[in-house]
């Protein structure tokens, strides 16, 4: 994958979540779990990729 691939999909990511806790009414507090949940998952997904971090659970591939 490449660095733009992973820059768009931060951006996608970003855009959904923005789009989710502005249209759906949800709680506060469900807003942050689910904030905090995408923003670990992405962060898992990026160490993955760049192979910080060991295992490839997700199906990615390095950057090259």
């Amino acid at each position: 994958m490449s660095i733009i691939g992973v820059i768009l999909i931060i951006i996608v990511v970003g855009v959904l979540l923005y789009l989710v806790n502005s249209v759906i009414p949800m709680d506060a507090k469900v807003k942050v779990v689910l904030q905090v949940v995408v923003i670990l998952v992405l962060l898992i997904w990026l160490l993955q990729v760049f192979g910080l971090l060991g295992g490839n659970t997700f199906g990615t591939t390095h950057v090259k």
